[in-house]
């Protein structure tokens, strides 16, 4: 069989890149130095507090009496053992998403009924405040440990430091459209260095700020030209199944890697399983669903959260009633018609932040606003309706507090879409209406990913991406994001 040009050639020894920093390795290391402090000082603790320093156990078949030192520095290694097993720091699960965080607490668990049955079936009466109390905190302190790591390394990321570092393959619209993805999220941790596309450009891509190196016969060389160490494949309509095979076996094993981008966006991982059938490796998409158990789940969790918020708030919502009543004349609550699950309007409740005539004064501003470059919501950094107590309240959010009745009454949900007007559905594209598939929230993705400071386009992209693969999991995630987001209070206005 005749070998493609520059993919299954051997590469001599002198064309062999060096390996380069081993970030991920590092990164490991520190992290499991950091876990093993973690769990030292809370199992440890844990038995000092609740039982002393030299407290012994004995079985209930024998005179044998046993150390809990010992049962310590088992319980310790038995569980930085479950944290490799489970692979909770390899380089695919750290920095962005919640894998992460789930692997911690599953082999945290699994530890939890490993101990458990062992002490069953050696008949070891373990103190239950022991077991109890130890295994909660080290979940809880582990998953801190790993979200201050977590700051850390997408700080880095962000300057380009312990990131993979990418060359992409494929067809120049593939190439910009993959390159954007990833410069979006730079949290993920690659870093596009070059690019080899099927036009066989060298030099600056047209409309980017990528470097071309030449077409596909040139990957290789193109490798050792940016020091990548991860190749993507945007398309591969150009690249047939036994070249890619011809260039995974060109690649340098364990230091070099390859990624197939499929034809697939704003899905989320839950939503995708591989199943490999006689190598084929096939992508399955779950269609997303709005119904059911998980739909139960989410309003129980909306009634609870908003009647427990509206009870623990109800001092500032009569301090914050006091301030717009006694600042502006005028109403204190403003209600405006929103739309709502499967395009139904509803009213929206909000502490009013503006002047009573804001209505009326709002044609004469959306033209400025609109010179500023928003088509469809009205933005305005510097809207002279705005109140001075106003202001302040939307800066933290504070206005849209009494949103939590809507939340308790069925119209709104504490997460989901942004609530939208009337006359900016009236704008919408055809695709933008399944946004009305589930009930708009009080916080969301666009509330977590720069609030007013995003474009039109990127607010619909979170909001169809929320729709497509929200989670219990997920509304958590973004619960805990949006408390961090009002503090910060950045892009609000």
């Amino acid at each position: 069989m005749t070998q493609e040009p520059g993919l299954a050639a051997e590469r001599s020894p002198a064309s062999v890149r060096d390996p380069g920093d081993e970030w991920s390795r590092t990164y490991a290391r520190r992290v499991l130095f950091t876990d093993f402090l973690v769990l030292v000082w809370v199992v440890f603790g844990v038995q000092i507090a609740w039982l002393g320093i030299d407290s012994r156990l004995a079985t209930n078949q024998s005179e044998l009496r046993l150390s809990y030192t010992g049962i310590s520095i088992i319980v310790i290694l038995v569980w930085l053992a479950a944290l490799a097993v489970y692979d909770t720091r390899g380089a695919r699960v750290i920095g962005l998403g919640s894998s992460e965080y789930r692997l911690v607490a599953d082999s945290s668990a699994r530890v939890f009924g490993l101990i458990a049955i062992a002490a069953f079936l050696l008949n070891v009466d373990l103190a239950r405040g022991y077991v109890l109390i130890a295994f909660p905190i080290g979940i809880l302190v582990l998953l801190v440990s790993r979200w201050m790591w977590r700051q850390w390394l997408v700080a880095k990321r962000r300057s380009g430091d312990y990131s993979a570092r990418v060359l992409l393959v494929g067809s120049t619209a593939s190439v910009l459209h993959i390159a954007g993805e990833l410069t979006r999220t730079p949290a993920a941790g690659y870093r596009v260095l070059g690019a080899v596309v099927s036009s066989g450009i060298r030099g600056v891509i047209p409309g980017s700020t990528i470097r071309g190196h030449g077409g596909f016969d040139d990957i290789l060389q193109a490798v050792d030209e940016t020091g990548a160490d991860t190749i993507v494949i945007t398309s591969a309509d150009d690249l047939p199944p036994e070249r890619v095979r011809q260039l995974s076996w060109a690649l340098e094993p364990g230091e070099q890697h390859l990624v197939v981008a499929p034809s697939l966006t704003d899905i989320g991982g839950p939503r995708i399983h591989t199943r490999p059938v006689q190598g084929l490796p096939l992508i399955h998409v779950e269609t997303p669903t709005y119904g059911g158990r998980r739909r139960y789940t989410k309003r129980a969790l909306d009634i609870v959260g908003s009647a427990v918020l509206i009870i623990v708030l109800s001092p500032a919502f009569a301090l914050l009633a006091l301030l717009v009543k006694c600042t502006s004349p005028g109403p204190v609550l403003f209600r405006q018609e929103r739309v709502g699950l499967n395009g139904q309007p509803f009213d929206m409740i909000k502490f009013r932040s503006m002047v009573v005539d804001a209505e009326a004064r709002l044609q004469e501003l959306s033209a400025l606003d609109r010179a500023e470059g928003n088509d469809v919501l009205f933005k305005m950094r510097a809207d002279p309706r705005i109140t001075t107590v106003g202001a302040f309240m939307r800066r933290f959010s504070l206005d849209e507090l009494t949103q939590l009745f809507n939340v308790l009454a069925g119209n709104m949900s504490l997460v989901g879409p942004r609530p939208p007007l009337r006359r900016e559905v009236d704008r919408y594209d055809v695709h933008v209406h399944r946004r009305f598939l589930v009930k708009p929230g009080m916080t969301g993705l666009w509330q977590v990913s720069g609030r007013s400071d995003l474009s039109w386009e990127d607010s619909v992209r979170l909001d169809l991406y929320y729709v497509e693969n929200w989670s219990m999991m997920g509304d958590l995630v973004l619960l805990w994001r949006t408390a961090r987001a009002v503090v910060s209070s950045s892009g609000a206005y």
